[in-house]
């Protein structure tokens, strides 16, 4: 069970990165390194759909690098991170990187596809320069998950009563939902909620949330 938090995860990290583009390396690792802590573990494979100016430059400019170092659960300055492919296919995670002529909302966009199994996800992420990033789409849902709302991302088995005991803990807490999403993979499978709240609490909330039966993973971003 994870209990991961993340504090200023869209923040520009520092001077230290790959490449010459924070929007094209550093964004693309914090792509990555969020996707990979929705799917809760690593893929056995991952497709990695990119748009415009991803598309285009994403060799020249390490976004490959990037994406790949992110989705293995690496930091924008880990420095690991320039050999991902190759510890990629040392670990087994099958990469398939697919150009894409189509517009998208945002030059830097990319749409991962991550798969375990039977279980899928599918994530899009834009990366809006200086290091932040935006995740705009999961699962088909469109969505807005940025720096500057406290949110919690909650992965589930899709079983009766989840959405009750974790909105009870949050308003046992006095925590105000602001927005909610749900989305899950098949009935009785996995299932994801998206939590944007106004004021988190979080140390002892997080403690509460994955103590509750059939949660696998809650995940925090401020």
């Amino acid at each position: 069970m994870d209990q991961l938090k993340y504090r200023s995860v869209f923040d520009i990290i520092g001077p230290v990165m790959i490449g010459p583009s924070s929007s094209h390396t550093a964004g693309a690792a914090r792509i990555g390194k969020v996707v990979r802590s929705i799917f809760g573990e690593q893929p056995d494979s991952v497709d990695i759909y990119l748009y415009e100016s991803f598309a285009k430059t994403y060799r020249g400019h390490g976004t490959d690098i990037a994406l790949v170092g992110g989705l293995l659960g690496m930091e924008p300055d880990d420095p690991r991170l320039a050999e991902s492919l190759k510890i990629a296919y040392e670990e087994q995670m099958e990469v398939l990187f697919v150009p894409k002529q189509e517009k998208a909302e945002h030059p830097n966009s990319v749409k991962i596809l991550l798969k375990k199994g039977k279980r899928t996800l599918s994530v899009t992420g834009i990366s809006i320069g200086g290091g932040n990033i935006q995740i705009s789409e999961l699962n088909g849902f469109k969505i807005s998950l940025s720096m500057g709302t406290p949110t919690y991302i909650i992965v589930h088995q899709d079983v009766p009563g989840m959405i009750a005991k974790v909105t009870g803990i949050l308003s046992d807490a006095d925590i105000n939902i602001s927005t909610m999403t749900v989305t899950r993979e098949s009935k009785g499978e996995n299932a994801i909620m998206i939590i944007e709240v106004d004021d988190p609490q979080l140390d002892e909330t997080v403690a509460k949330l994955v103590t509750l039966p059939n949660i696998y993973s809650v995940n925090y971003f401020d």
